[in-house]
């Protein structure tokens, strides 16, 4: 048996886990019970988690399968961590409607430095053999035509159009071009080359791990088992979190925007950000609804700045909220959102409200530090809001003088 008495540390396994395939409960066989998988085991388990950087900012939703994964390293398997330098040329069609724009190889540069910096901050990067950082561009650039043709003869037209957004989109006859079929085909030969035990994602990523089961199996090897994770809900309560959405909390955030947003959580997904983003027992979570919140922020942020600069940023939280109280029982200027034209750039936005007296002014105060939208700091000067829905009822503030009600 391995020796990291992985039985003993059973409840990390699942917890927060959406689902676990094959998993045949009744099964004494390894092969399709990972419970007996991790029983029978002589060795580190090879955990597969890939990621395409098709951005430079990793939110707490794409931290979900990287803190799993931090867990199979502490119980001492090795986490493989695929960088989809070439897949993220094409980028995944999963839960898309439409074509992905492709990246220049530049510009995906750009986000892996960004991707692996912010990794540093759940990952284990020291201990010696827990951590392999690939690059699928090593093995995917040397594929010839004949490798690409096998590739394609393991799957038909009609199982690639089973993935979900392919039917959809084939459905409404929205266009599907033949190089996204080969994104699911690529992942999948990811865990063929770094022989994976196990291959970790969203819920939305079922399609493309079962594939990595079928091309190990073509290619005579054991199949990997799927350890699905849920997709988080946003800040906003309602959809997934997402940067185009504007109801995330990113990892770059500094510590009073992330305490801000994350202690305004809706109580319904509090017990949720609890189980998916911290490690504390749920059955010692305060009863009363708003100390749940903030215990949560003040875990949340912790992490990522340290215990010092949590307890700062709640101080701070608190006292702006008592100043925007104080600011709504006031005559504060009113903003109508119906002169902006949506998608809209907030410097935009400070501009068309006279807050700055251009859009240059406005993306220098943002740069600075000193514009909050509901007293959370704004530092990301291309953030960009899709709808009114996003800011009606909120206070901008530049610096401590200039407020507006949007409306």
């Amino acid at each position: 048996m391995f020796s990291t008495n992985t039985m003993d540390h059973s409840n990390w396994l699942y917890r927060g886990t959406a689902e676990i395939f094959p998993n045949q409960d009744n099964s004494n066989s390894s092969e399709g019970n990972l419970v007996n998988f991790l029983q029978d085991l002589n060795r580190p388990l090879r955990v597969k988690l890939g990621i395409d950087p098709t951005g430079n900012d990793i939110h707490l939703g794409h931290s979900i399968p990287f803190r799993k994964l931090r867990a199979f390293q502490d119980a001492g398997h090795t986490a493989v961590v695929i960088i989809g330098d070439f897949t993220a040329q094409i980028g995944d069609p999963t839960g898309k409607s439409e074509v992905r724009k492709q990246l220049s190889p530049k510009q995906v540069e750009k986000n892996v430095e960004s991707y692996l910096e912010q990794l540093h901050s759940i990952l284990d990067f020291n201990t010696p053999g827990r951590l392999e950082i690939r690059y699928n561009s090593e093995w995917l650039n040397k594929l010839n035509f004949h490798k690409v043709q096998e590739l394609l003869s393991t799957m038909t037209v009609s199982q690639m159009l089973a993935k979900e957004g392919f039917s959809e989109r084939y459905k409404k006859e929205n266009p599907i071009f033949l190089h996204e079929f080969l994104y699911p085909l690529m992942q999948g030969y990811d865990s063929v080359i770094i022989n994976a035990d196990i291959e970790l994602g969203g819920t939305d990523q079922k399609f493309n791990i079962a594939i990595g089961r079928d091309l190990q199996r073509y290619f005579g090897q054991k199949p990997q088992f799927g350890l699905l994770l849920p997709i988080l809900t946003g800040t906003d309560g309602s959809q997934k979190m997402s940067k185009s959405l504007g109801n995330y909390i990113g990892l770059k955030e500094d510590a009073l925007s992330m305490y801000s947003k994350t202690e305004k959580i809706p109580d319904n997904l509090v017990q949720t950000y609890f189980e998916l983003l911290t490690d504390l027992n749920l059955n010692d979570l305060p009863k009363n609804p708003r100390e749940c919140q903030k215990l949560l922020a003040i875990e949340i942020t912790s992490h990522y700045h340290g215990r010092k600069k949590a307890l700062l940023a709640q101080e701070t939280a608190e006292s702006l909220i008592k100043n925007k109280n104080t600011l709504s029982k006031d005559n504060i200027a009113e903003y109508n959102l119906s002169e902006v034209t949506f998608p809209a750039k907030l410097f935009y936005i400070l501009s068309a409200s006279k807050l700055c007296v251009s859009s240059g002014e406005g993306r220098r105060q943002i740069q600075g530090g000193s514009v909050r939208l509901e007293g959370e700091k704004i530092l990301d000067i291309n953030i960009v809001f899709e709808n009114p829905e996003q800011l009606t009822n909120k206070i901008l503030q530049v610096g401590k003088t200039k407020f507006i009600k949007l409306v």
